[in-house]
């Protein structure tokens, strides 16, 4: 599972003109999941997002977590994540989960966060999504559960 975390001001994801998904301050998180994901990747990603302390304490200095700092979660599937853009012009997908997959473990991913105390808003699955969002810092991390497991 991969995960990039662009911490924000404001975010929103848009599908077919209705808002599904807004927050203020937090975290926009693009989901993607591969064949050989689990539910205990969902896990230790949720585990470590909620954990870091990517917010600024009052000596300007990235120690306050997320719940810390009372923000939120924009989670958005992702499966262009898992893009491969070795050979041609054309990216191939053939890493990223098919959606039979994907989803159940994109909606554990979200339970775990808020079971971690997050509040949680998304996008909607497979759809074609505008997000908006105003970047703080800028602030992007990627998270790989396959870094957990070597």
């Amino acid at each position: 599972m991969k995960v990039v975390l662009q911490r924000s001001k404001q975010a929103s994801v848009t599908v077919d003109g209705e808002i599904t998904g807004a927050i203020d301050s937090g975290y926009v998180l693009l989901v993607g999941i591969t064949h050989s994901d689990s539910e205990a990747d969902a896990a230790y990603a949720a585990k470590k997002i909620a954990g870091l302390r990517l917010f600024e304490d009052e000596d300007g200095k990235m120690n306050r977590s997320i719940e810390e700092a009372s923000g939120s979660v924009l989670s958005i599937s992702q499966f262009t994540l898992y893009g491969d853009v070795k050979k041609g012009r054309r990216p191939s997908f053939v890493e990223a989960a098919r959606p039979e997959q994907a989803e159940p473990l994109w909606l554990k991913f979200n339970e775990e966060l808020r079971r971690h105390g997050l509040q949680v808003e998304t996008g909607k699955f497979g759809a074609m999504m505008n997000v908006q969002l105003i970047n703080d810092g800028p602030v992007t991390i990627l998270i790989d559960s396959d870094a957990a497991k070597k």
